[in-house]
């Protein structure tokens, strides 16, 4: 056998070696995936605590149902009178359009009326006169069992009255039914006449006020001119506006005409405006015309020549009256331009001192607008509540012309003859059941939070993640012993029942294999073979460890089945019981364990002596433990045992070996270099989550390589993939 110790490696890498279509089909043996809601998962918990439930609903039934038959109450008796408390004749319609034309058809506030029934001030002269007969009434024990409501959508209040006396039941009643009859006709007009007199002593004072404010509104719109507050203040606005452009417009014909009157002033000005002068230019022209004429003669006459002197002359009286026209025509434009000014600077102030005005009245509008609108809302206030005083005198007068026709008595109290039903059932029994069955729901999700197994296959998958290779539904176990024979589908074992009771999940395959159950165990067991068998691919597993985290979770007698399925695919199969602390494998094969594998070590033992063939199978070869050592680490851990192990796995072709559990002991660390792998049973309802996480943490600390696991015991006849 060559060395195995070099292929071994941690479990999560021999997740990755697991071929595709184990990781992404579903098991030939399994369904579809289940629905894992909420739902289902609370039914399974009750399904597997439900005898946690039964016991805590059947014991709190039961003390609920002693505490009822000890504390059994008196009967009770119980009687009503019936009151119509609003006229039904058709003048109520007339009534009830006079105070509201919107108002319901019925006037009468039910809910209102009915807790003034019930007042200590109403219930407190009833609770005299009957203390005269019974001197342990009093007025909360009168409510207590008294009961007031309205009957139906009707005019119509009930009176109920309960009571272990019937007697006490009908002079209680007789005597309400009296008492609210008086009431009706006495009271409440005196209530409704002290109403219409407060109202009558308050509407003067009001009236005073509404007229009071109606004055000063009227005097404040006068006084100010208010029509529409915002309208008018619109209007303001829109004044300032335009007066405030008429103004710019002003100024700028102002600023036009400075500048005007500055350039008349000046010298180049003043050229320019001798232009439009019709005076001055025909002076200036017969000016222009004798220079050029003088000009014109003195290039041919002497400067005392007489002509050329009338000439000159001529000029000399024409030079001053040109002056003149220009002085005056310069006054005159100056003037006006002078008068223009200071007729465009009045209008500016003018315009000024308006729209100052107006914007002064604009901010002192908003003032003024809140003084109007406070005088229309106590105005306002003021009417309504005018209003409301004398709608509420109208409506109290109309309830004095109601209530003269008074209440009447429609059913009087009549003595009751037979008690109510009993209701202790209803009121106690009944969600007391209900009440123990929902505590023992609550005790079994508590015990199920509390609980650290996996419950199902979905749970163990989603937290040990290592291949799933099988899943070995739960066999009931043989209690009693069978041969071991050899049919033509399964070896049958005889095994004695003190072996069944420690093996956990499990049971031998039987003869007569008719029922489904059986069948799906028998098919688990073989696809759990074939996916071991997969694992390798290109080349067949011949050797394994069969191991688990706990005791009890049924390795050894999945070691044995498994040996038997595949001695059944045609295999040469050696099981190998390398427990020596605990074995089992000599009493599934009924065979003696005088001598085995721990012989074949320590001694000179032939290997051929410690292996015996199963008379009723051929080709399955047993190894049992032997004696138990006092060191077993020390006889797995000898070079005898490596040399043992070679020569197994060359003369068979597959060896499984029975290992004890993974943690606290050194065995499966010494066997498992030398092998294909470790395949991990589980047992469903019994292996600790925190048991499974060490020894995981064990298998990846000592990277050995761990083939899949296995579940064991699932009792569900449906099982995820």
């Amino acid at each position: 056998m060559e060395n195995h110790s070099s292929e071994s490696s941690s479990y999560g890498q021999n997740m990755n070696s697991v071929p595709p279509f184990l990781q992404s089909q579903p098991l030939p043996w399994s369904p579809e995936e289940a629905n894992d809601s909420s739902f289902a998962q609370i039914l399974s918990v009750i399904r597997r605590r439900a005898l946690v439930i039964a016991g805590v609903t059947i014991t709190l039934t039961t003390v609920v149902f002693a505490n009822l038959i000890l504390n059994r109450e008196l009967p009770v008796y119980e009687g009503n009178f019936r009151l119509l408390v609003e006229p039904v004749n058709d003048d109520s319609k007339v009534v009830d359009i006079v105070k509201d034309p919107n108002a319901s058809k019925s006037g009468l506030d039910y809910q209102s009326q009915i807790e003034v029934l019930k007042s200590p001030e109403l219930m407190g002269q009833i609770v005299k006169h009957l203390q005269t007969t019974y001197p342990d009434i009093s007025y909360s024990s009168l409510i207590a069992d008294l009961t007031i409501s309205r009957f139906g959508e009707t005019k119509i209040i009930e009176v109920r009255y309960r009571s272990h006396d019937p007697k006490q039941v009908k002079i209680v009643l007789d005597q309400v039914a009296e008492d609210y009859l008086d009431y009706s006709r006495e009271r409440r007009q005196t209530k409704l006449r002290q109403g219409i007199q407060f109202v009558e002593r308050q509407l003067p004072s009001i009236q005073n006020r509404v007229d009071q404010l109606q004055k000063e509104l009227q005097t404040f719109r006068q006084k100010y001119d208010f029509v529409d507050p915002d309208v008018q203040s619109e209007q303001v606005v829109t004044r300032i506006n335009s007066l405030s452009e008429e103004r710019q417009t002003v100024n700028r014909q102002l600023a036009e005409a400075r500048a005007n009157l500055s350039f008349l002033q000046e010298k180049d000005g003043k050229v320019a405006t001798l232009k439009d002068a019709g005076l001055y230019q025909q002076l200036l022209a017969q000016l222009q015309q004798l220079d050029v004429q003088i000009a014109t003669e003195s290039t041919r006459l002497q400067d005392s020549n007489p002509t050329l002197q009338t000439l000159k002359q001529k000029r000399a009286m024409l030079f001053p009256l040109l002056n003149k026209e220009a002085q005056r025509f310069l006054s005159t434009k100056i003037a006006e331009v002078t008068t223009q000014v200071q007729t465009l600077e009045v209008q500016s102030q003018e315009l000024a001192k308006v729209e100052q005005k107006l914007e002064l009245q604009r901010k002192q509008w908003p003032i003024l607008a809140r003084q109007y609108t406070e005088l229309q809302r106590k105005l306002q206030v003021a009417t309504e509540s005018l209003n409301r005083f004398l709608s509420t005198r109208e409506n109290l007068q109309i309830q004095i012309s109601q209530t003269e026709l008074g209440w009447q008595l429609l059913e009087e109290p009549s003595q009751p003859k037979f008690p109510i039903s009993d209701s202790s059932v209803k009121r106690y029994l009944i969600p007391g059941v209900l009440g123990s069955i929902a505590l023992g729901i609550g005790v079994a999700l508590l015990l199920e939070k509390l609980d650290k197994t996996y419950h199902s296959i979905q749970a163990l998958k989603e937290e040990v993640k290592l291949p799933l290779l099988g899943n070995i539904p739960f066999e009931k176990q043989i209690a009693s012993a069978q041969s071991y024979t050899t049919t033509g589908k399964v070896a049958i074992i005889k095994m004695p029942s003190p072996i069944f009771k420690s093996i956990s999940g499990l049971g031998v395959i039987r003869k007569k294999d008719c029922s489904s159950y059986q069948a799906k165990f028998l098919e688990a067991l073989r696809v759990l073979y074939t996916n071991v068998q997969l694992l390798s691919g290109d080349r067949s597993i011949s050797s394994l460890i069969i191991t688990s985290a706990m005791d009890g979770d049924g390795k050894s007698t999945m070691a044995f089945h498994l040996a038997q399925v595949a001695t059944e695919m045609g295999q040469r199969v050696l099981l190998v019981d390398a427990d020596l602390r605990q074995p089992n494998i000599h009493n599934l094969s009924n065979l003696n364990n005088s001598w085995g594998l721990s012989d074949l070590i320590s001694t000179n033992v032939l290997m051929n002596e410690a292996i015996r063939q199963l008379p009723s199978m051929n080709g399955l070869s047993v190894i049992t433990a032997g004696a138990i050592p006092s060191d077993p680490t020390k006889l797995l851990s000898s070079e005898k045992m490596k040399r043992l192990m070679i020569d197994f796995h060359h003369t068979f072709d597959l060896v499984i070996y029975d290992a004890p559990p993974v943690l606290e002991l050194a065995d499966v660390s010494l066997l498992a270099p030398h092998t294909d792998g470790i395949l991990l049973v589980v047992r469903i309802d019994k292996t600790d989550s925190s048991m499974i996480k060490r020894t995981l943490e064990h298998l990846k600390t000592y990277r050995m390589n761990v083939l899949g696991m296995v579940s064991n015991g699932h009792r569900s006849n449906i099982n995820p993939n």
